[in-house]
């Protein structure tokens, strides 16, 4: 196997694995929180119910096109925002995952896996990548 192809492997894996984390916490949130439920919690936070709905989209529609690998470097940075917002959120609860309503290191290694597929790309087997034209996009949003 070349370098070229160890790579490209390697940004599918990062690729899907946030993909299948952020289409399961969207899950998570519709199925098990429920809708009113996760905008109760926005709402605890003092986040306007819109971004509760804005999450929920984002977690699903974002956590699917990665996974199937459509314009893998445009949902990664568009996912930033919404990971951020979780290290945020759990920021106060500690270090660990572990700890009473979840710490804060699960939420910034999503964050670096957001950064890592914004850079990279969706590596192999990517269905479709963002068109280029030369200088128009920056260097880390080009296919």
């Amino acid at each position: 196997m070349t370098q070229q192809n160890e790579l490209n492997y390697g940004a599918f894996i990062i690729r899907v694995s946030l993909g299948v984390v952020l289409l399961a916490h969207g899950l998570l949130k519709v199925f098990v929180f429920t809708i009113p439920g996760t905008v109760g919690y926005f709402d605890s936070l003092g986040l306007p119910a819109i971004t509760a709905y804005l999450v929920i989209f984002g977690e699903l529609a974002g956590g699917a096109a990665l996974v199937v690998g459509l314009y893998s470097r445009l949902v990664g940075a568009l996912s930033l925002p919404i990971l951020i917002g979780s290290v945020w959120a759990h920021a106060a609860n500690g270090w660990l995952f572990s700890a009473p309503n979840g710490g804060w290191e699960f939420p910034l290694l999503l964050v670096a896996l957001a950064v890592a597929v914004t850079v990279q790309g969706g590596g192999a087997f990517a269905l479709r990548k963002l068109p280029v034209v030369d200088g128009f996009l920056p260097t880390t949003l080009k296919a």
